[in-house]
């Protein structure tokens, strides 16, 4: 997988600070996302908050994982921003990116993946996904379409 930033955008009618809350509040994602169906606050953390770490439990079809992560930005109303950590070792960024709009806000959801050819192939033993950057950019467009879905109610 490429070191290259993907993202999909979306016009969400909502306010930027609704939208923060709802994508910050890390044990609300599994009402968005296809594949992190359960997410925790951990280690003392309560809450977003730059170095407050989480576990995310995912899914893929028969496939189930937990992945840590650690918050890195953490900037109300415009950027929220987690990197998956195993062990020391950060293989992944993810993010979201809020700006206002006259129709409420665009939302860019992100990711860039920082493994190594070597494990990709080990990444998919896990997960199940063969070509993870397309599958990723599919669930960051279903991510933001049951976050809108959710917040224009």
């Amino acid at each position: 997988m490429s070191h290259d930033r993907i993202e999909v955008s979306r016009t969400i009618a909502a306010e930027p600070a609704a939208v923060w809350a709802a994508v910050s509040d890390i044990t609300r994602m599994g009402e968005w996302s296809p594949e992190c169906h359960t997410a925790r606050w951990v280690d003392g953390a309560t809450g977003p908050a730059t170095d407050a770490w989480f576990e995310g439990e995912n899914r893929n079809g028969d496939f189930e994982w937990t992945t840590r992560a650690v918050v890195v930005e953490c900037d109300p109303e415009r950027r929220f921003v987690f990197e998956g950590d195993a062990d020391g070792f950060r293989f992944s960024r993810w993010g979201y990116e809020i700006e206002p709009s006259d129709d409420g806000c665009v939302v860019t959801e992100f990711n860039l993946s920082f493994l190594p050819e070597s494990f990709q192939a080990v990444s998919a033993e896990i997960s199940g996904v063969e070509d993870r950057e397309s599958h990723n950019q599919a669930g960051m467009a279903a991510t933001l379409e049951r976050l809108a879905a959710t917040l224009e109610a």
